[in-house]
């Protein structure tokens, strides 16, 4: 079973609860940008206090309803991901007083890697499987289509923004999924260390192996995060570019007449409406990849260590 397959199996009431969830924020998410725009071009242009009234008020009530939908929806969600969490350090250890193995201390190691460490990412993954990509990209679909409502051209010079992302993103997410399926081996082979030097003593040779894995990991964690606080430098790079260029453009054409201040307002609004959620899909993106791997370890050892549901499958 894949990793979305197990996703629905386990939590697929709650993924469709949370996706609606999420369609309901990213909706009240236009609200606040055509409202700032209505502010400065209507009520503050027109300097009708009635109006500015009306409006802020508006605003205040769309923020708090948006802010209680978004509490309801970050508490639920991880409520979702615990589960998943108790659920797989509950599977492990069944299927392990199930099937002893000879290898005992592998096993154990294996176990206590799973148990602690393993199953807490796959369990988080799962609380955002399905709300992050609904509610982040139904944020930038529907902004960029109210961008582009406003004005095109400057809504071109936004999307521009994102063309390189799309490059380099994939790329370096790959290459840090080599090292982190790398530094889960290691963990596990560090755990049956441990395990083996509680139960029995460990020699001088293994000892040495010990410390080894331990650089390991050290090397691995710093090359991961070389990897991906680069990425972070780039696409923080590109959106500070982008804001330049709207406000660059936007300058221009309110110099000839072509469109409003507010309609600046709101594009310098939108893009920073549109660079959390981007940030957070790269950063969904990586999760994704990570629990995959993670989550396919896991299930190996799972089916390794209950070998009549094994035959059961072969068998149907």
């Amino acid at each position: 079973m894949g990793l979305y397959g197990y996703i629905w199996m386990t939590s697929g009431r709650a993924q469709i609860l949370l996706a609606l969830l999420s369609v309901f924020i990213f909706l009240l998410d236009l609200v606040p940008l055509e409202l700032q725009r209505r502010i400065v071009n209507d009520a503050i242009g027109n300097k009708v206090f009635a109006e500015l009234v009306w409006l802020c008020g508006v605003y205040a009530l769309t923020t708090l309803v948006q802010g209680l939908a978004k509490l309801a929806w970050n508490v639920y969600r991880n409520s979702t991901g615990e589960a998943t969490s108790r659920r797989l350090r509950l599977e492990t250890f069944a299927a392990a007083l199930r099937h002893p193995e000879p290898d005992a201390a592998a096993k154990e190691g294996v176990g206590v890697s799973i148990i602690l460490s393993e199953a807490d990412p796959v369990g988080l993954f799962v609380a955002t499987s399905v709300s992050e990509p609904v509610l982040h990209g139904g944020v930038l679909l529907s902004v960029f289509a109210y961008l582009i409502y406003l004005q095109p051209w400057m809504a071109l010079v936004a999307l521009t923004l994102f063309v390189p992302q799309c490059l380099f993103v994939p790329m370096v997410q790959r290459a840090i999924n080599r090292r982190t399926e790398s530094r889960i081996r290691v963990m596990r082979s560090l755990s049956t260390d441990i395990v083996a030097e509680t139960a029995e003593g460990v020699p001088e040779r293994e000892s040495r192996s010990y410390h080894q894995r331990v650089g390991s990991i050290y090397s691995l964690n710093m090359q991961i995060y070389r990897r991906k606080y680069s990425m972070n430098f780039l696409i923080n790079l590109l959106y500070h570019l982008g804001t330049i260029g709207i406000l660059f453009v936007g300058g221009l054409f309110v110099m000839q007449g072509r469109t409003e201040v507010g309609t600046v307002v709101a594009f310098i609004s939108g893009l920073t409406k549109v660079n959390d959620p981007w940030n957070d899909l790269v950063t969904f993106f990586r999760d994704m990849t990570n629990a995959r791997v993670k989550y396919q370890l896991i299930a190996k050892v799972l089916d390794d260590q209950d070998p009549g549901e094994a035959a059961k499958k072969s068998a149907s």
